[in-house]
């Protein structure tokens, strides 16, 4: 199978999107499955040539683009003109083609050129119809909501099949927007192995950052970003610190919207911040180095579709803390894989108590758990095939109609496929 991914930007600042994209590409190779991704960034963008997938780009070159997209919203939303002419020159190249995201152009642009052809699209939602973000930014929803009803909802309504992460992320992203009109599919998701020599990586982690020697670290590693609730991070930190004066916290994760200044201040009001490590964007044996060298995870996000970062976390035998608003949180929770808290920091606080006071033993039995959690429910490996059968599925049945799935939904029918629909 020959599949093209559609995307704003392969970028690996941007998160988790590109980084599915590109690590279950190699499943697929091997497995003799070809992914290629058209993205909206310029030919001349420095990560292209960094990308292990075949990359298409076809947005606006130059300095001048570059400075105007940052004034102007609609080249924010990266419009290219490119776009549709290129798919319709070239999907019937392809099987099938998934749509990552939607609030850009990669969306509409898609829908646009798709629209009417015989190759069927699919549309992953990476968590952006997520309700936290319309109470999170109202002016921005009130806009939303206008796109949505004018053009977005039919990126959906016309899709082949919506892919959902988890149940909890299908169950919230029906609440968002109206009209809502998809053939929902719950699918697998996750990350690949961790692999290299496990105390090499710990010790250039310590190496590089020796102020971490001879302690005891709890690790958030992520963008540093509102969502991400590291404000709340640092006042639960603050709350249990003189009772655990062994405990450092390490902040792991590239300052993309200028947080980090502003979090440093409140760190040192709070008299903490000889105990917080900013280590900055983390890659390679130094990511892998952190979370070995780390008694537990943490992750406080008030939204998380996913979380790659936690999966990454388990499989390496690391005892997680997360809030409910991370949308593996049943999954985690049902498995002893670590500890669910309130997106506030009094709850945060008592996770932190909790993971602090425990023995090595207790952590390393969580650690065990979490690790058993990752190989049964986000190994990328099985998680990638499931995906193309999903895929192959939906194509096989494309012929049944709306709805009839909508009805089988409504009656607590299981639609044929596990193919799921709400109106």
């Amino acid at each position: 199978m020959k599949v093209l991914h559609i995307i704003a930007s392969v970028d690996p600042r941007h998160g988790g999107p590109i980084a599915g994209v590109t690590s279950s590409a190699e499943v697929w190779s091997r497995h003799g499955h070809v992914r290629h991704i058209l993205s909206l960034d310029a030919a001349d963008a420095p990560h292209i040539a960094d990308c292990p997938v075949l990359v298409f780009p076809i947005g606006f070159k130059g300095r001048l683009y570059a400075f105007a997209r940052r004034a102007l919203p609609w080249l924010r939303y990266g419009y290219s003109p490119h776009l549709t002419s290129w798919l319709k020159a070239h999907v019937h190249e392809y099987d099938a083609v998934i749509i990552n995201g939607l609030w850009n152009y990669a969306s509409l642009g898609g829908w646009r050129g798709l629209r009417g052809l015989d190759v069927p699209y699919f549309v992953f939602t990476h968590g952006a119809l997520d309700p936290w973000f319309n109470h999170a930014y109202p002016m921005k929803t009130i806009f939303k909501s206008i796109f949505w009803r004018l053009f977005e909802h039919r990126v959906l309504r016309d899709a082949a099949g919506v892919f959902f992460t988890s149940e909890e992320e299908r169950l919230v992203s029906r609440t968002s927007f109206a009209p809502y009109r998809a053939k929902e599919i719950v699918v697998g998701y996750g990350s690949r192995d961790i692999v290299g020599d496990g105390d090499a990586q710990r010790a250039a982690f310590l190496e590089r950052y020796p102020a971490t020697k001879n302690r005891r670290l709890i690790l958030f590693l992520s963008r540093i970003h509102k969502k991400k609730g590291v404000d709340l991070l640092l006042d639960a930190f603050a709350q249990i610190a003189a009772d655990f004066p062994d405990f450092d916290l390490v902040i792991a994760g590239p300052d993309q919207v200028g947080l980090q200044a502003s979090l440093e201040a409140r760190a040192d009001r709070l008299a903490i911040g000889d105990r917080v490590l900013w280590s900055g964007m983390l890659s390679g044996d130094l990511k892998w180095g952190a979370y070995r060298a780390a008694d537990f995870f943490v992750l406080p996000s008030h939204q998380e579709n996913f979380g790659i970062v936690v999966t990454d976390a388990m499989a390496l035998c690391v005892p997680v803390l997360i809030t409910n608003k991370v949308n593996i949180w049943r999954e985690i929770e049902a498995d002893g894989a670590g500890i669910v808290v309130d997106d506030e920091a009094n709850s945060i606080a008592q996770g932190l108590r909790r993971l602090c006071a425990i023995s090595a033993e207790d952590r390393a039995a969580i650690g065990r758990k979490a690790r058993a959690s990752f190989l049964a429910r986000f190994d990328l490996e099985a998680n990638a095939i499931d995906l193309l059968e999903q895929i192959r599925r939906s194509i096989g049945n494309a012929d049944a109609s709306v709805s009839e799935v909508a009805r089988a939904h409504e009656q607590h029918v299981p639609a044929q496929d596990s193919v799921r629909i709400a109106t």
